[in-house]
């Protein structure tokens, strides 16, 4: 079973699904996004799967989010998705991927109907 992580490793949440993902005997593909980046189509494949609209997978809690101005009203889905290339941190994370679907997984445990024995 292919499970990819998309992963920044000095967050706490993003390191607890890769740990609960491992513990379900999974070794997954980890992609180290802020090294990587995002593409527009990635982001726009990944969020349509997962039934999310670009501001939903905004980070605000911390970065530039507010100083760019993306949580304004009417900011637009091309906007958001513009500055989540330019600035790859702004993607809230970890999104999972698997047979079984896409999944920001905020809280961790979001991520246990993606994987092995899971009903669904």
């Amino acid at each position: 079973m292919a499970v990819v992580i998309f992963h920044n490793p000095k967050c706490s949440k993003s390191r607890e699904t890769l740990d609960l993902i491992r513990a379900a005997g999974v070794d997954p593909v980890v992609v180290p996004y802020l090294t990587t980046g995002w593409t527009k189509p990635q982001l726009q494949a990944l969020f349509a799967v997962a039934g999310l609209e670009p501001s939903e997978a905004l980070r605000t809690a911390r970065g530039a989010a507010k100083e760019l101005g993306l949580t304004d009203a009417g900011v637009s889905p091309d906007a958001i998705l513009d500055a989540m290339v330019a600035h790859p941190e702004l993607v809230e994370r970890p999104i999972v991927c698997s047979p079984k679907g896409v999944r920001l997984c905020r809280p961790p445990e979001r991520v246990s109907d993606l994987l092995p024995g899971a009903e669904g």
